[in-house]
């Protein structure tokens, strides 16, 4: 079969195999979303006299069985087909006829492609936020629950000062918070519609991209049409970025629960259902799902340069390579989400020691609080310090094993209800209720 743009010669085999690489394979996941779009575009189409009402009806009547297919798993792009907007084109053609061929007026497959990217990326972003909150939800409800459980606090990996639970798991907690506003702009600037710049330069048909825009429940244009082009590559960038920031504070969180749960350290402990073992060492118990998590989100962290590498000094239009994006961006999206429903499974079977600070090698971790108990009560602070040190060089430091903060986001005062109250104000802004409301609009119009 001969290829959309295709006029009369056949592309060499070696060529198309090259050219297309993968792109069927990821296509694939962009399928519902290249429907939608047709839905929005050959109503607008209508609007400006473009399409018949006949045509509309049988177009969108077709569309919507697709998107059905495509609900239950049955859409496959055939072998001789390109890509996902060709394989939806034939089958209109194959099922409806001519009015299956008016679907592509004003429209190019770049802005095609840009609108199916924009619309697959605020679907998986919103699945990340969604997944993020789960877990956010669950460190804040371990955070109080264990919040008079100290543990050793660590600087340069040296016993330093009394932390507990409910820091350690609220500062994950406020770290999502940060990670989420990088998220959010990552949403914004993708919730921008791009259809009606056709190639990169517009159309002399009469569009009306506000309409297109209103029906995909985009919240605004991406107004100029060569900047609509110049965007694919740069949403991919930011998106990278937004992924990358929860990855890293992913990858923290399994470094310390790898250790934590080393004997070693012994801090925490799961049921053996989530550990491995070692094929000669019986007493093993291996935090795997933490390791491979750690990974992937070091692995993860690395997506802004891929991404950058691709896409630095390309000049503004369309460039083939840009293709390879979906390589990056599709996995990364799953893996992500994965290791965020890991974190929160593992979490929810945690179980914390809560006697560790009884062991006598975390007797130093008191200095601070006695050279401040000493403060306190009368003794300059350079005495205080100079006298716990002399009792510690001496060996008989025998501190009060108690702690005593009370300011803001300390042990006694951890801050929860507040940081709380700043991931739910971040996630009001996303808005998601108005996508799912112009989604269930356009498949359910006529």
């Amino acid at each position: 079969m001969s290829k959309l743009w295709q006029k009369t010669t056949n592309v060499n085999e070696l060529v198309e195999n090259f050219t297309v690489g993968r792109d069927r394979e990821f296509d694939e996941q962009m399928a519902a979303f290249d429907v939608l779009g047709s839905l929005a575009h050959t109503r607008m189409l209508q609007s400006v006299g473009l399409m018949d009402d006949t045509d509309l009806e049988l177009v969108q009547r077709e569309l919507k069985t697709i998107y059905a297919n495509i609900a239950k798993g049955g859409f496959k792009i055939d072998e001789h087909v390109e890509d996902v907007h060709s394989q939806v084109e034939l089958l209109l053609t194959q099922r409806i006829g001519d009015a299956g061929k008016k679907i592509h007026s004003g429209r190019s497959r770049n802005d095609q492609v840009l609108v199916d990217l924009k619309l697959f990326f605020r679907h998986h972003l919103q699945e990340v936020v969604e997944s993020t909150e789960t877990l956010f939800r669950q460190l804040i409800e371990l955070s109080e629950k264990h919040k008079d459980v100290l543990l050793p606090g660590y600087t340069h990996l040296q016993v330093a000062m009394p932390s507990s639970f409910g820091l350690w798991f609220g500062a994950y907690a406020e770290s999502l918070v940060d990670d989420l506003e990088l998220v959010l702009a990552a949403y914004r600037i993708t919730n921008k519609n791009p259809l009606g710049s056709a190639a990169g330069y517009g159309s002399s048909f009469p569009l009306n991209r506000t309409l297109t825009t209103q029906l995909l429940g985009f919240d605004n244009l991406n107004y100029n049409v060569v900047y609509a082009q110049m965007g694919r590559g740069k949403t991919e960038r930011i998106i990278a970025q937004a992924i990358s920031t929860i990855a890293a504070t992913l990858a923290k969180m399994a470094m310390d629960q790898t250790l934590y749960l080393s004997q070693n350290f012994s801090f925490v402990s799961y049921p053996d259902a989530l550990t491995t073992g070692s094929s000669i060492m019986p007493h093993k118990k291996n935090p795997d799902v933490w390791e491979i998590m750690r990974g992937k989100c070091n692995r993860l962290q690395a997506l802004p340069t891929d991404v950058a590498m691709m896409t630095t000094n390309l000049p503004s239009g369309y460039h083939r390579e840009l293709q390879l994006l979906k390589e990056l961006l599709f996995p990364a999206f799953s893996d992500l989400k994965h290791c965020l429903q890991m974190a929160t499974f593992m979490l929810q079977n945690i179980t914390v020691k809560t006697d560790i600070l009884d062991d006598a090698k975390y007797a130093y971790l008191f200095s601070v609080e006695e050279v401040n108990r000493l403060t306190l009560s009368g003794t300059p602070f350079r005495d205080a310090y100079k006298q716990v040190g002399l009792a510690i060089e001496a060996g008989n430091f025998n501190p009060y094993k108690t702690v005593n903060h009370t300011h803001e986001g300390s042990i006694g005062n951890l801050g929860n209800e507040q940081i709380a109250a700043s991931f739910d104000g971040l996630i009001n802004n996303f808005d998601f209720g108005k996508v799912e409301q112009a989604i269930k609009g356009l498949v359910e119009w006529i």
